[in-house]
């Protein structure tokens, strides 16, 4: 009955307007604190788009305001616009939802499906100057591994990966396959941002394979740092 329900666009409409609100009010209640801010801010101050890549479990806590259009602790950041990479299954399209309450735009596409077409879009955007960010390990995992398309999109474009974590003190994990991490209100919060990587457009097999390894691993620091942050068990 619900997921029949969940097919009409007004039910979609509605229930995202609702998880927009919640995560409003989230962001709005929590006090977050900032590692190298500076990774980020730097590339805006040149008004060269990036490659905003995070672990899939932590979306919910970066929607509402590291990727927002213009985050309140960012007061100088240049109107670059942010695309978001999603799966374009049933439930990927409610996230698109979501996300679009706080000025996202959403690529429909994933490592698994309509990968290919996503990968072009992408470079489509990051080529007119706009941002995009993607989950290395989405949209089924397996959890906290990046597959080889951050790599590509980074070597293709010439555009660096900026790896950010976050986390917060209030929250629950959900049973999913990636234990997403959904924010309470009233909690104290952490964003770890790691400092930009490259990849040469003339990088080989090997390389491409280091890097992506560096990138996995970057991910999963910035998560344990934020949650450490916070005196929390990093994982």
């Amino acid at each position: 009955m619900l997921k029949r329900l969940m097919r009409r666009p007004a039910a979609q409409a509605t229930v995202a307007w609702l998880l927009a609100g919640w995560l409003r009010l989230v962001h709005a209640t929590t006090r977050w604190r900032f590692t190298n801010l500076e990774a980020a801010t730097a590339l805006w101050a040149g008004n060269e788009p990036f490659i905003l890549a995070f672990w899939h479990e932590r979306l919910p806590l970066l929607a509402g305001h590291a990727l927002g259009a213009q985050p309140k602790h960012m007061p100088n950041r240049p109107p670059m616009p942010v695309h978001v990479i999603i799966s374009a299954h049933r439930d990927g399209r409610l996230i698109a939802r979501v996300i679009g309450h706080f000025g996202l735009g959403s690529v429909a596409g994933s490592s698994t499906r309509g990968g290919a077409g996503a990968l072009r879009g992408l470079l489509r955007l990051l080529a007119s100057g706009a941002c995009v960010a993607i989950t290395p390990d989405g949209p089924r995992g397996p959890r906290r591994l990046a597959e080889p398309g951050v790599v590509a999109l980074a070597q293709l474009s010439g555009r660096a990966v900026l790896c950010v974590g976050a986390s917060t003190s209030r929250h629950h994990r959900l049973r999913s396959w990636d234990r997403t991490m959904l924010p309470l209100p009233f909690a104290q919060g952490a964003v770890v941002l790691a400092e930009p990587i490259l990849v040469p457009r003339d990088a080989d097999a090997a390389t491409q394979a280091a890097l992506l390894s560096r990138i996995t691993a970057t991910l999963s620091a910035c998560c344990d740092q934020a949650d450490q942050a916070l005196g929390l068990a990093p994982g």
